[in-house]
């Protein structure tokens, strides 16, 4: 199984893919697409690093509660001053 990689997607499209959908979250703006087979995606849209996101997937399609919760977890770990995720 390969590992997740923050800001990496697969380049082919993906037909089981719902329509992508903007959420904001504490003031960020993200991409979410969620696909049956791939998980959710989320890119960062108005970041320090524009596309800049991550992956998630899990038993069942996620609740928007749900895609809230995930980009806060990834907010946090956000460096400031660089804009990615910090060494800790």
């Amino acid at each position: 199984m390969n590992e997740a990689q923050p800001g990496l997607a697969p380049d082919d499209p993906d037909p089981d893919a719902e329509p992508a959908v903007e959420l904001e979250v504490d003031g960020e703006v993200f991409e979410v697409v969620y696909s049956h087979t791939r998980g959710s995606s989320y890119a960062w849209l108005i970041g320090p690093n524009t596309g800049y996101g991550f992956g998630s997937s899990g038993p069942r399609p996620p609740s928007l509660d749900d895609h809230r919760e995930a980009i806060r977890v990834f907010l946090a770990q956000i460096d400031p001053e660089t804009g990615f995720i910090g060494p800790d």
